[in-house]
């Protein structure tokens, strides 16, 4: 089996705050937004993100929103964006996010993943529950696809309902392997019956279900082989992001530990 793996931003949410975030998941975000945000800094620090993904050996990276938030991004911002993933040869697979309560919220979301060169919005919007056809309009319109991340549902079916019958592959699901793990359902078989719904992967594993704790792949409780069999089973094709973000210490070890382990499990080492 073959998938091309990518580096999440969203692992390094408590990089800001030493490493140690004490007050929840908002903490880390409300942190980061406010390193990157200062045009002044933000080419430097983006910079220094995705230099470290590709030191682990990545050469694809997903964009978590902090790090280039569409509330605030400008056209300098976005510039400077593109300067230093051309400097790197990086590419963008997916743009993570909450893409906002309004179809104009999703649409400024969209027009950041695109400059970013990306069409995967792998989040979540409160958009796609009150004003669906709004959103698949915006969708058409920017050609992207939500590919939307399961967080409390406990079973595929849950996702299924809540993504609605397909339309076109505009909308999708992000499986999240280890929040099906924190909700006690078996991310392998999530997959085998997401099936062609699936529009992208955030490979996770954490210690112990009921709560979502994250660790390197393959030390928790999440089928993470079994998963990678589920997803050439289904004909997955996309991009595999490797996602794991520890609330009190450095995750970097542990990430290029992951992805060493992903390739023998994929044979590729």
């Amino acid at each position: 089996m073959t998938f091309k793996l990518s580096f999440m931003g969203a692992n390094l949410v408590a990089q800001q705050l030493d490493w140690n975030m004490t007050e929840g998941w908002n903490q880390g975000d409300t942190a980061a937004n406010e390193h990157y945000r200062p045009i002044e800094t933000f080419e430097e620090r983006f910079d220094a993100f995705v230099a470290s993904a590709v030191e682990l050996g990545f050469d694809t990276v997903d964009v978590w929103h902090p790090q280039l938030n569409y509330a605030w991004a400008t056209d300098e911002h976005i510039e400077a964006a593109q300067r230093v993933l051309a400097k790197h040869g990086v590419t963008v697979a997916s743009y993570g996010s909450y893409y906002g309560d309004t179809p104009d919220e999703v649409r400024s979301a969209a027009r950041v993943a695109k400059a970013l060169g990306t069409r995967i919005l792998g989040g979540q919007t409160k958009v796609l529950s009150t004003d669906r056809a709004a959103l698949l309009d915006v969708l058409e319109e920017t050609d992207t696809v939500l590919a939307f991340e399961n967080h409390p549902q406990k079973s595929a079916q849950e996702l299924l309902d809540q993504i609605g019958a397909d339309s076109g592959g505009r909308i999708g699901a992000a499986v999240d392997t280890g929040w099906f793990g924190t909700q006690g359902f078996d991310a392998a078989q999530a997959i085998r019956e997401l099936g062609s719904r699936v529009l992208y992967v955030h490979l996770k594993d954490i210690r112990a279900a009921g709560a979502h704790d994250t660790c390197a792949l393959g030390d928790g409780i999440v089928p993470v082989r079994e998963c990678l069999t589920a997803l050439e089973e289904i004909g997955y094709t996309g991009t595999i992001s490797i996602e794991h973000e520890p609330e009190h210490y450095n995750p970097y070890p542990e990430v290029e530990l992951s992805r060493r382990r992903v390739l023998e499990w994929m044979g590729q080492a």
